[in-house]
């Protein structure tokens, strides 16, 4: 039997492109953790990732809103190219 296919990892320039036409955050650091990940089941269905980003656009939502927003604003990607993706998504005034 084939081993799955290799989904491309997503591109960092990509997801921050997105996320800030998206969020106008304040404040947006991404990391690519893949190597983190390598011979993992999950590293062959796109990269590892955590984010961390302040936006006022998260004033007054829950942790489950503000991940909502972080998705939608991804898209496909996180469907194609994103595994797993570690969220820290804060308002401008919980810096």
């Amino acid at each position: 039997m084939n081993p799955s296919p290799i989904t491309p990892k997503a591109s960092l320039a990509e997801m921050e492109t997105r996320l800030r036409q998206a969020l106008a955050p304040s404040e947006l650091r991404l990391q690519d953790d893949s190597h983190q990940h390598a011979g993992h089941a999950g590293a062959r269905e796109g990269g590892h990732y955590s984010l961390l980003i302040v936006s006022e656009r998260f004033s007054g939502l829950n942790r489950v809103a503000r991940h909502r927003l972080v998705y939608h604003a991804l898209g496909e990607l996180m469907q194609q190219g994103i595994h797993a993706l570690a969220i820290d998504a804060r308002a401008a005034d919980e810096r």
